[in-house]
């Protein structure tokens, strides 16, 4: 036996694995022992590779390599190819970036083969660092097999995916309104323009519009987009409401406006006054003076700058009045197209080119960005008189998803899909699929689906496939090409490389007599790729027929939960229209990971920890089983914290592992102080007599049933708290509790006995744990094995645990003495839940009551016993369990097998048949205890009939319950509408929408608060009932308005048909909050070599509160000066640094000399006087602490640095490396502190260890920052 040593580290054991992996070829060595196996198929959604991955790309990668795992270890043969998305926008972003290209312009300067070369160069920039990464977190898949959306291969099949399209007529060219991102000069789909919303604050204003008739009355419209005015062709009313011509008291003018809408212009009825009131559709026809004289013609050629009619325009904001701008709003177009301001086939009135820029037409504007000249836009009508009212609007505005820039609705012309005539068959493909977790099926993609636009597959840009249309000049012949064959019989031309520098230049002669066919601009949207992939990946149907039509639909996939507007719905909607089927059968949905503090990870904004580090310091498998053991596999969103991944190793490895080491010992004592050799093998092992030993053998195979079939169903969420809480079970009840007889204090025999006991249930979870948790499963199963010299000598490959297939359950060892109460339980739970998926009852919809009947009164004690843990499961508010079925109207009935009698008694069947149906309850009875039963002179057997229950009508209980049973345990849940029912989900929607806005204020739970609500009648009384119900959850209080205190956050929304608005107020801090620390916690970074920084600095402590923003430590240090001699830091402005420090800012806090809080600094100070000391930042808590000993150094760790310019004076300075204690910066940041400190913000920075770019410092030559401490940096600047 290897030895176990008392400490390990996982990450450096981790490695070993890794290399012995390496040396056996484990990954392709385990696909070769599968080949021949039922196949289970798998798709990968391809990432891009211009980044590195983030936690949210480890989840969903981690869920994929646990479930195809799981699959090979159930005894399949699974492929797993990884695949790249190589073109589209977040390439082509990055070149125009680095280019500086700000439109079409810039790139037919430099042509796209160049431009093209250029994103070719920096497709595959981290593909190598992908597969370190991927690799190192224990992820086994294909990469030499891999597919790119790039490959000429992968690209053909896109081509005769579109063609086949374009032959069922799905495909045609219009313009429409649609998300525009002028920084991509691009239009995008609907789903991709939902990705990226913001809370924004733009200007509104209100605009006159004076009448021809009366120029003194002028109609006023509200908008949040002045930009758009330039281009007003008209305004637009609602017919059927009331509207009003009323004076302005205070200027004396007159306008027109809705009636409802008084309140948008006037604060009070003392500020008008009502001249007329008339319907909206009086309006209707009216002329009036145009805005700007740019499309003034339009008036008399359109008969545009009219009053139309719209049913869209409501009460519910602006003035009642909507000014249109037919090719910026989708609206607007459908209103104006049919008054006839405006035609399909008319030059559009878009003054506004590719890039978001005013163009010639709008000549007081031209040249400017759309967003910058809503300033000037509204000075202009200002001083024409135009602006009636200038103010702000808070609202949620689309942002581009990859340049965050904001979008623009604008009409484009684009080539689209037809989506919307398939919605029924999308909705019923949807239906035949298995999701995980059901609700994100149910309600957020179906909703998505009902809703579906005509998808515009087309980008006005040049890295992408080609879309293979070649058309006439007048647009009336159209070619759809879809091979490279093809192209080549058409042109004559052979294409090696699909991309547009090659396929542009390609003519097809017509075979109209129009000359040569050229092909249209556009390529693919990128999404119309990865749609694609299930077919382009094995190059159907050019290649891999068979192989395509054995694995579609796919088994599985899994992605996050963003990807229901994004890769699950492309793929669905182009596997219905091409063949008509779900383009798979299994997905799991996982919640977006956060950063720390609940903002979205972002590769731009680094907000999160690297994973290479976090891997590096507690290993892959820890990290793996923090994310698959979280909210995250429910499609709940994950907060990342270092914590939760350190807590994984102490509360669940160092157990783990500490139980097989314990294992370990004991067998080698036994060797050494018994002299025998120690030998397992599961087929002559003597079952153990002993309670505990059958207890834990019992529980150990119960779970594997479990295990087993929860994995069928893709549950992680239940699976993983099981398999989490087997290793508590293990080490804190079996072994603590058989820790005498393990070391042999009650003799050899019932030490053998423990210690298989021991063995068998390790070895056994080994497996069942292995593709959860790859690298310690393997490090364990390599010294286990040692002690079967079966397994050593099998013909079979068995050196990994990841060669063997999961353990089937051995029911032999189920004690159902033991077992029979968890069964009992198990039983109730999975046939409610039959019930509720028949009944389609979610199971988050509140049940009355369920009732377990069972003849067996010991059987309804187990269930009893456990009620608590049914009702939860269940969500029902009762247990009832009974012997009498009668009571409840419940009775057997039985019905034939038709394929099998009908085949067997041919003419008799129908007689049979009529006589089964009538059979009693009491016949059905002895029937299942006999086995048999003569009916109409034929002896029929179990096989031949179906035994189920029925409720009769008995006081219209049949209403009321619907039952499902097994075995002798029959199960009736209670589905009768109840409005108390009701009002519990109503009261769990209240508590939804509290904990949601305690998440949005990053609130802690520990954080005593006050949640305040003013509600409808109907809410109030349903908040009133449930209100200890809303408290046990919430752990707050929840009080009726008025609000004391000023509200962290405020609220409203609508539950229902019912109002409710929410604030929060802080009460104070929570008990468990941290007070003022002993000098001996504020320890200061070591003095090395007696280096001390170049400026001043004091210490900063914070006390009675916590560090917020994300950050963690109260201990910081404040730099006096920097550079050394400059910008030194005044007196009055300490406490708002000291805010910024520790990321409390908006909060109150004072600044005190001592820890006890008794002498408060001065803002009049001297700084100089307190250089080298401490200070403390005092919070809401009132405790005190001691006074400490002086500390003279600073808290955190440093780097002087001094500045190198071609020009200018030498500068010294100092750079802090973390800041608070514990928070420690990234390369980038102490970059930016450079930039700041020494005002070189538009200059290209270096920071290296010597005076040339020698030294330079980078993530690859510096691992930890703070080993930088106390020495000496250069900041070269060029």
């Amino acid at each position: 036996m290897a030895s176990v040593p008392e400490h390990i580290n996982f990450p450096a054991e981790e490695e070993k694995i890794l290399q012995f992996w390496k040396e056996i070829d484990a990954f392709q060595t385990s696909v070769k022992q599968s080949k021949g196996k039922p196949r289970f198929s798998f798709y990968d959604g391809p990432p891009f590779a211009t980044g590195l991955p983030h936690y949210g790309h480890i989840l969903a990668g981690t869920i994929k390599d646990v479930a195809t795992r799981w699959a090979h270890q159930s005894g399949f043969h699974v492929e797993r190819r990884f695949g790249w998305d190589c073109h589209g926008l977040p390439v082509e972003y990055e070149i125009d970036k680095t280019l500086g290209i700000k439109g079409p312009e810039d790139v037919a300067k430099m042509g796209i083969e160049a431009y093209n070369a250029e994103c070719r160069k920096i497709v595959m920039r981290y593909s190598n660092e992908w597969e370190t990464i991927v690799t190192r977190l224990g992820r086994w898949i294909d990469f030499k097999n891999d597919y790119k959306t790039m490959y000429p291969w992968f690209m053909e099949s896109i081509w005769w995916v579109f063609q086949q399209l374009y032959n069922k007529g799905l495909v045609y060219k219009g313009y429409k309104v649609m998300p525009y991102s002028t920084a991509c000069n691009t239009p995008l789909s609907n789903f991709e323009s939902g990705q990226n919303y913001k809370e924004v604050t733009d200007p509104a204003v209100i605009i006159s519009f004076p009448l021809e008739e009366t120029p003194d009355v002028s109609i006023i419209a509200w908008t949040t987009t002045p930009w758009t005015l330039p281009s007003n062709l008209a305004c637009c009313v609602n017919g059927d409401l009331d509207y009003v011509r009323v004076k302005d008291e205070s200027s004396g003018k007159v306008y027109i406006m809705m009636e409802a809408r008084l309140a948008a212009l006037f604060k009070s009825e003392e500020e008008y006054t009502i001249l007329e009131k008339f319907k909206g559709k009086t309006l209707e026809g009216k002329k009036y003076k145009p805005l700007f004289p740019y499309f003034e013609s339009m008036g008399k050629t359109n008969r545009a700058f009219r009053v139309l009619l719209g049913s869209y325009v409501t009460a519910e904001s602006g003035t009642g009045v909507v000014h249109q701008a037919p090719y910026f709003g989708e609206d607007d177009y459908k209103t104006c197209l049919k008054y006839k301001i405006i035609t399909k086939d008319m030059k559009m009135v878009c003054p506004i080119d590719a890039s978001g820029k005013f163009t010639e037409e709008v000549t007081h504007f031209k040249g400017m960005y759309f967003k910058d000249a809503d300033k000037e836009i509204m000075k202009k009508l200002k001083a024409e008189g135009r602006l009636v009212h200038q103010g702000t609007a808070k609202h949620n505005y689309p942002f581009c998803w990859r340049s965050e820039t904001p979008l623009m609705y604008k009409a484009v012309p684009s080539w689209f899909i037809r989506v919307e005539q398939a919605t029924d068959k999308l909705l019923d493909n949807n239906q035949k699929t298995y999701w995980v977790p059901d609700f994100v099926k149910e309600k957020r993609f179906a909703n998505w689906l009902r809703d579906a636009r005509d998808w515009a597959v087309s980008r006005n840009r040049y890295w992408g496939t080609p879309i293979p249309l070649w058309v006439s000049e007048d647009g009336e012949e159209i070619v759809c090409v879809g091979s490279i064959e093809e192209l080549k019989e058409l042109s004559g031309v052979e294409l090696k490389d699909l991309h547009r520098e090659n396929v542009d230049k390609v003519t097809i002669p017509s075979k109209m007599g129009k000359g040569v066919l050229r092909r249209v601009s556009e390529v693919f949207d990128c999404w119309f790729e990865s749609g694609s992939m299930p077919y382009a990946q094995a190059h159907f149907p050019f290649e891999h027929k068979k192989e395509f039509e054995e694995s579609f639909p796919a088994d599985f996939i899994a992605e996050g939960v963003d990807q229901t507007r994004g890769w699950f719905y492309t793929l669905l909607v182009l596997s219905t229209l091409l063949f008509g089927k779900p383009p798979f059968k299994n997905l799991v949905v996982n919640g977006l990971v956060l950063a720390e503090d609940g903002q979205k990870m972002s590769k731009r904004k680094k907000n999160y920890p690297d994973p290479v580090e976090i891997v590096n310091k507690f290993g892959a498998d820890a990290l793996r089983l923090y994310l698959i053991n979280s909210p995250s596999v429910r499609a709940e969103n994950l907060r990342f914290k270092e914590s939760g991944v350190r807590d994984v190793l102490k509360d669940v490895f160092l157990p783990w592992y500490n139980a097989y080491r314990f294992l370990m010992q004991n067998i080698d004592r036994l060797e050494r102080e018994e002299g025998v050799t120690y030998v397992y093998n599961e087929d002559t092992v003597k079952v153990s007599e002993n309670y505990m030993d059958r207890w834990i053998l019992s529980f150990t195979q119960s779970l594997i049933t479990f295990v087993r079939k929860e994995m069928a169903l893709y549950h992680l969420y239940t699976v993983m708290p099981r398999l989490v809480r087997f290793v508590d079970q293990l080490t804190n009840w079996y072994v603590r509790m058989n820790r005498k007889r393990l070391k042999g204090e009650g003799g050899v025999d019932d030490c053998r006995q423990a210690l298989d006991s021991f063995y068998s249930v390790l070895f056994s979870m080994t497996k069942v744990m292995a593709p959860f948790t790859p690298f310690l499963t393997e490090l364990m199963y390599q010294n286990l094995r040692r002690y079967q010299p079966q397994v050593l000598s099998n013909k079979e490959d068995t050196r990994s645990v990841h060669f063997l297939l999961v353990p089937q359950p051995r029911a032999a060892l189920i004690d159902t003495k033991i077992e029979n109460a968890v069964s009992s339980m198990q039983t109730v739970i999975e046939l409610g839940r039959v019930i509720r998926d028949r009944k389609t009852m979610p199971v988050k919809y509140p049940l009355k009551e369920v009732v377990a009947i069972h003849k067996d009164p010991s059987a309804l004690d187990d269930i009893r016993s456990l009620e608590k843990y049914i009702l939860q499961e269940l969500n029902v508010r009762s247990l009832t369990t009974t012997t009498n079925k009668e009571k409840y109207g419940v009775h057997l009935k039985a019905e034939p097998d038709h394929r099998v009698l009908g085949a067997r008694l041919k003419g008799d069947f129908k007689n049979v048949m009529k006589e089964i149906q009538q059979l009693t309850d009491a016949q059905l009875v002895t029937f299942q205890k006999s086995g048999e039963i003569t009916v109409g002179g034929h002896v029929l057997a179990p096989e031949d009939l179906r035994i189920m229950y029925s409720v009769v009508d008995t006081a219209g209980k049949s209403q009321q319950y619907e039952a499902h049973s097994e075995g002798e345990l029959l199960v009736l849940l209670d589905v009768s509408p109840d409005q108390s029912m009701l009002d519990e989900g109503v009261a769990r929607e209240v508590i939804n929408r509290i904990q949601k806005l305690r998440k949005k204020a990053n609130l802690a739970p520990h954080d005593e608060i006050t949640v305040f609500y003013q509600a409808s009648a109907n809410l109030t009384r349903i908040i009133t009932e449930f209100s200890d119900f809303i408290f046990s959850t919430i752990k707050q209080p929840l009080v009726a308005y008025p609000a004391k205190g000023e509200p962290l956050i405020k609220e409203s929304s609508e539950i229902k048909s019912d109002k409710i608005e929410l604030a929060i107020v802080r009460q104070g801090t929570a008990s468990g909050s941290p007070t003022s620390s002993a000098a001996s916690d504020l320890v200061p970074a070591p003095v090395k070599n007696g280096v001390k920084p170049n400026c001043r600095f004091l210490n900063l402590t914070l006390l009675g509160a916590v560090a917020q923003e994300g950050f963690t430590g109260r201990q910081g240090t404040l730099l006096l000066e920097n550079p050394w001699g400059s910008f030194p830091l005044a007196a009055k402005d300490l406490a708002a640094e000291a805010q910024r420090v520790f990321g409390v800012r908006g909060q109150t806090v004072k600044v005190f000399e001592d820890a006890a809080r008794t002498k408060q600094f001065s803002p009049d100070s001297k700084m100089a006087d307190y250089s080298s000391r401490t200070l403390y930042i005092s919070g809401s808590s009132d405790q005190s602490g001691p006074t400490p000993a002086g500390v003279t150094t600073p808290v955190c760790h440093f780097a002087n640095v001094e500045v190198i310019r071609s020009k200018g004076k030498a500068e010294k300075g100092t750079l802090l490396l973390e800041n608070p204690r514990g928070d420690t910066l990234s390369l980038d940041q102490l970059l930016d502190q450079v930039r700041a400190v020494f005002g070189v913000n538009s200059s290209s920075v270096t920071l290296s260890k010597t005076k040339d770019n020698k030294g330079a410092l980078t993530s690859a030559t510096v691992k930890d920052v703070l080993s930088l401490h106390s020495e000496t940096l250069y900041a070269i600047v060029s």
